[in-house]
């Protein structure tokens, strides 16, 4: 008998019905001790649309990494969707979502001025895969998504 999985809020999304990009909600959890954490969906590309490249979503990953702590406290994770569509952003606490927009918002705008060097975890000894990387795909990506401008309905 094949074991019956736990539910995926994720894949009960339309994927289809979405518009990106954009922030959204995706769940707050409270721990057995009260503790809050919020998990957010940042959706940068049309899903079964469009996906950036892995070498320019790495790059992002590690930018948004220092770039969103700088700019709002309660960060625990930011990781890239194996769809390569997007980010969860998961943090202690109840930011709004217009919060985690304006902060990433913020971070691409300051991605954009990012030269090779500015790069976090770049070297061979702070990332297992530190060949893949292109700051020019991220700020390619970057542009597009401040020149659409990132959501807080992602429904429209």
């Amino acid at each position: 008998m094949v074991e019956t999985l736990a539910s995926i809020e994720s894949f009960e999304l339309d994927h289809d019905a979405v518009k990106a990009p954009y922030v959204r909600l995706i769940v707050r959890e409270s721990g057995k001790h009260g503790d809050v954490i919020s998990n957010f969906d940042i959706r940068l590309s049309q899903p079964n649309v469009s996906n950036l490249d892995p070498s320019s979503i790495h790059t992002i990953e590690h930018c948004l990494a220092g770039l969103v702590r700088n700019r709002i406290q309660g960060l625990i994770d930011i990781s890239p969707f194996g769809c390569l569509t997007g980010f969860h952003a998961v943090f202690w606490g109840e930011p709004s979502v217009n919060q985690v927009a304006v902060v990433i918002t913020e971070a691409f705008e300051a991605l954009l001025e990012f030269d090779e060097e500015d790069v976090p975890g770049r070297s061979q000894k702070q990332c297992g895969t530190y060949k893949m990387h292109s700051l020019f795909g991220a700020k390619e990506w970057a542009k597009k998504i401040l020149e659409q401008g990132i959501s807080t309905d992602y429904l429209s």
